[in-house]
Parts: C-alpha cells; structure tokens; sequence
C-alpha cells in the first residue's frame, strides 16, 4: 500500500486525475447506473487510450488524437462527478487525503 501511495505522490495533479478516473470506472459504473445514466460509464472506458500518456514514466507526452477525442466525448457532469468520487476515496479508505502538486 505504501508503493501505491508512494507513486501517487509522485504523480502531477492530472495526471493522478485521470488514473484515478480510470480506476474508479467500475465504480462509477455503478453510481451512473443508479442515476440512469450508463453512457457516463461507456464515456469514462473511452479513456482509456489515454493511458499512455499520463502513466508514471511515460516519455509520451502529447496525447494522441484518438485520446483527445475520447476526453472531448466524456460529458461535463460526468467527468465532473467522477472526480468527486475519485477525491473521496482516500478518506473513506482511511487514507490521507491526496494533495496533488501544481507543477
């Protein structure tokens, strides 16, 4: 556990950001299905081709089109939504709460 902390430290704000969404996309299957809104949870999975780009190491650091494309699908609200849930994790985990680096 205190690798993951560790490489989540280390990680710039949105880049912990967008792990963090694609991390949690299961969940938020699940929330967005009880708010009736299942595309929320295709939308965030469309991300995934962003993977390459925000990994802990990456030298890739311009997303590719296909990555852009799928970020400017995601709606708003959804990605919005995700993000709360994503910041709640650590407390209800126990955990202290992830302060990301502006750099």
């Amino acid at each position: 556990m205190g690798a993951f902390k560790s490489a989540i430290n280390s990680l710039s704000c949105f880049q912990a950001a967008l792990v963090l969404v694609l991390l949690i996309a299961t969940a938020e299957t699940q929330m967005a299905e009880a708010q009736s809104s299942s595309s929320c949870s295709t939308e965030l999975s469309s991300l995934n081709v962003c993977a390459p780009f925000v990994v802990p190491g990456s030298t890739n650091t311009n997303p590719s089109s296909d990555c852009c494309g799928a970020l400017q699908a995601v709606h708003p609200d959804c990605l919005c939504n995700t993000l709360r849930v994503a910041a709640r994790l650590p407390t209800q985990c126990n955990l202290s709460p992830i302060t990301c680096d502006t750099n």
